[in-house]
């Protein structure tokens, strides 16, 4: 018989347990994680602890990513495993959990009173309206609260070095998101989520404000957006459609400053948000300080990378009509044909519907804290339609656009802004072999006269020094108080 049973002495876990010689191996395997549990045994009987939190690229033990694990249990050859009884739902301390069978369900640590449409319209009007001061403070959210990342956390990095003694909370969520040292972080619907979210003086985000949301008197939102675009947005994508004029205006007007990378960006965001009597910043993207200053050794050697090796980063964008990363690339295939490690950059919005890609060579970075660290760890860049064209741009590496389905992205799902093969500053291909053959053949002399232009129209306020322009124009205006 096999057990199962739930413990929070040392932080969480599960521990399992059965008669007869100790499992060859015991895992939780998930799909952005893995587990392997310590076993002991005396022969008769067996026991696997399997701490709820794991590690990944030399970073910090975190509590699990919500989502659902299998309990694998191997036996020696020709033992059928039995699965252990189930468990109910514990609340864990830093997470939630329960076992069904061979199935673990993790959640964040949200107190089931809370956890539903009610409970979280009661945390709403108790917080959203509530006639306390505001504190000075900061609340962060980087996508949804997925990771703490992008222009957020580098405005977050210069806040925390001129103003210390400003409270900078990370929305996440689940406590398996690593947030910036000195940070605070609050899980997206627990009642301090909700609380910090209303009485912060100074909200900055890089999307929508999700759940209802209403400016205080006093407070300030900067929205840094999350990158230059091609594809269009909001007003400006394909069919009229009323409800989603209202929605974009209405956010729209939640914010107070918004960020732009460029000139070229601050006259899109402008009209497809309606923003366009309010203050937009254009002092370049504040996540791609880093671009102009740091090295990747240390991002490589987190991934196990060799410093000698040639790395490709395969970074797609999202599709409106999936909800998983696109399959157009082998990743071992194409890291055998290139002689390169290939790591998957999967979108944010593809983070918890996605396994993890697998292969010789091949490393699966859609959840590495920060893309900003990979950009510079990567010798070229292999992507589509995504605004990570332009930050990659910043260091001038080789750069090569894979669009297999270009006709139905430009003329169905969102549209473009420009003509992508008239002005990329890189090959363009529309199959993998394609593919192989410009990376085997780069020759960047055959682009500099493009790519030139390209980062005079994209980059020019790119110098390494915008997070610092920013963070200045907030204290000045007084944002918050120091």
């Amino acid at each position: 018989m096999t057990d199962a049973r739930f413990c929070t002495d040392g932080g969480a876990t599960l521990i399992v347990s059965g008669a007869g010689p100790m499992p060859v191996s015991v895992e939780l395997v998930g799909s952005r994680a893995r587990v392997v549990a310590a076993t002991s045994g005396s022969g008769k009987t067996w026991t696997a602890v399997l701490p709820l939190r794991a590690s990944r690229w030399g970073g910090a033990e975190l509590p699990l990513p919500a989502g659902e694990y299998d309990l694998r249990i191997e036996l020696a050859a020709g033992a059928a495993a039995e699965a252990p009884a189930s468990v109910p739902l514990a609340q864990l301390g830093s997470l939630r959990a329960e076992l069904s069978s061979s199935t673990l369900t993790v959640g964040p640590p949200i107190d089931p009173a809370y956890d539903s449409g009610e409970g979280q319209a009661a945390l709403d009007r108790r917080y959203a309206t509530r006639p306390a001061a505001l504190e000075n403070a900061v609340f962060f959210e980087s996508f949804y609260g997925r990771n703490a990342s992008c222009n957020p956390l580098a405005i977050d990095r210069e806040l925390a070095r001129r103003a210390p003694g400003v409270t900078r909370y990370w929305s996440v969520v689940d406590l398996s998101v690593q947030i910036p040292e000195g940070a605070v972080a609050v899980v997206d619907g627990s009642p301090e989520w909700w609380r910090a979210r209303g009485s912060a003086r100074l909200l900055v985000v890089n999307d929508w404000l999700r759940r209802t949301f209403a400016r205080r008197p006093g407070q300030v939102v900067v929205q840094t957006w999350h990158g230059t675009p091609l594809k269009r947005l909001a007003l400006h994508r394909p069919g009229f459609h009323p409800r989603r004029m209202a929605a974009v205006i209405k956010e729209s007007r939640r914010w107070n400053v918004l960020l732009a990378q460029n000139p070229y960006a601050a006259r899109i965001l402008g009209k497809a948000y309606a923003f366009l009597s309010r203050p937009i910043w254009v002092e370049g993207h504040p996540r791609n300080d880093i671009l102009t200053v740091g090295d990747g050794v240390a991002t490589r050697a987190a991934l196990g990378i060799a410093p000698d090796e040639r790395v490709l980063l395969y970074a797609p964008t999202w599709r409106d009509d999936r909800t998983e990363m696109v399959d157009f690339v082998d990743p071992a295939a194409l890291a055998e044909a290139t002689d390169s490690v290939v790591l998957v950059r999967g979108h944010s919005r593809t983070l918890l519907s996605g396994r993890d890609a697998e292969g010789p060579r091949v490393v699966d970075v859609t959840g590495f804290p920060d893309t900003s660290q990979l950009l510079l760890a990567a010798d070229a860049l292999i992507t589509d339609y995504s605004s990570v064209m332009f930050d990659f741009s910043v260091t001038g590496k080789p750069m090569f656009f894979l669009v297999p389905d270009i006709e139905h992205y430009r003329g169905q799902l969102r549209g473009f802004y420009f003509d992508l093969a008239a002005h990329a500053p890189g090959p363009v291909v529309r199959t993998e072999a394609e593919l192989v053959a410009a990376v085997r053949d780069d020759d960047p002399a055959a682009f500099a006269a493009k790519y030139t232009q390209w980062r005079d129209k994209f980059n020019p306020r790119d110098d390494g020094r915008a997070a610092e322009r920013v963070v200045g124009r907030i204290l000045d205006q007084g944002f918050i108080q120091v």
